[in-house]
């Protein structure tokens, strides 16, 4: 009887391929959590937790996105500098309209495991605002999953 072997991939044996995502319409929540899925490269079969194995992610019509339940006026994005009363709060909303690129990147951010990859695989994510994006070159090459 012949025995079955766990597959385990190897730096050397990833492969990357690049993916197009259009966010026009698209619900922010469900749509990161699809993204951070092929950064992280669970969606291959030849997953495997320790080695970094995700694929690119280009999002285009982030200024586009949508969100349910009021989220525009009542989520907010807060930052500190570390000075007393220096907490700035921002609505996702005027966020949409000043950086639509990093409502999603934040997003897809707060998906990503909480490890010394993360930075990685967020290097691999392209957002942009329009349809327009300059990544066209690898999806011209074959490479590509829409």
């Amino acid at each position: 009887m012949k025995k079955h072997r766990t597959y385990s991939q190897r730096k050397e044996d990833v492969t990357r391929n690049w993916h197009l995502v259009d966010a026009q319409g698209q619900i922010l929540g469900r749509l990161a959590t699809k993204i951070a899925t092929k950064l992280i490269g669970k969606h291959k079969p030849t997953y495997t937790p320790h080695i970094d194995g995700g694929d690119y992610v280009v999002v285009i019509n982030a200024a586009k996105i949508e969100v349910t339940g009021g989220k525009e006026n009542k989520k907010l994005y807060r930052r500190h500098s570390g000075f007393p009363g220096s907490l700035k709060e921002t609505t996702l909303g005027q966020m949409l309209k000043r950086k639509p690129t990093a409502v999603i990147t934040q997003a897809v951010k707060n998906m990503l495991p909480k490890n010394r990859t993360r930075s990685q695989r967020l290097a691999r994510l392209k957002v942009y605002a329009g349809a327009q994006h300059k990544h066209q070159a690898q999806f011209n090459q074959g490479n590509t999953k829409k």
